[in-house]
């Protein structure tokens, strides 16, 4: 006759599965076929001034330019006004339903 088998003591409630081996993953072909870019370009950001007679009233009393940026742009807009020679003190930005208008307010 063999040995009895002795039955392992459990002294906490939960059960912890065991620690396995975890293999590196070696996919076949990437999940994701193209990094994305989004990266706006300082040309891509400024689309175009506005010249309505309310923003040319902007200009004259306020001292303050109005575009239409890109909807995706932020803190690179005073970067991309300096690229035109344009030394701006101050630049707010309201979105709309029509797309992101950028108020330059010009050092003067």
């Amino acid at each position: 006759m063999g040995k009895k088998k002795t039955k392992k003591i459990r002294t906490s409630v939960t059960f912890h599965r065991p620690k396995t081996l975890k293999k590196t993953r070696d996919p076949k072909y990437p999940r994701i076929s193209t990094t994305r870019r989004n990266n706006l370009d300082q040309y891509q950001i400024l689309k175009y001034p506005l010249t309505t007679e309310s923003v040319m009233k902007n200009i004259e009393d306020n001292n303050t330019l109005v575009f239409i940026v890109d909807l995706k742009a932020h803190k690179k807009i005073k970067a991309a006004v300096k690229k035109y020679d344009i030394q701006a003190k101050k630049v707010n930005t309201l979105i709309r339903h029509d797309g992101k208008n950028a108020y330059v307010k010009l050092l003067m």
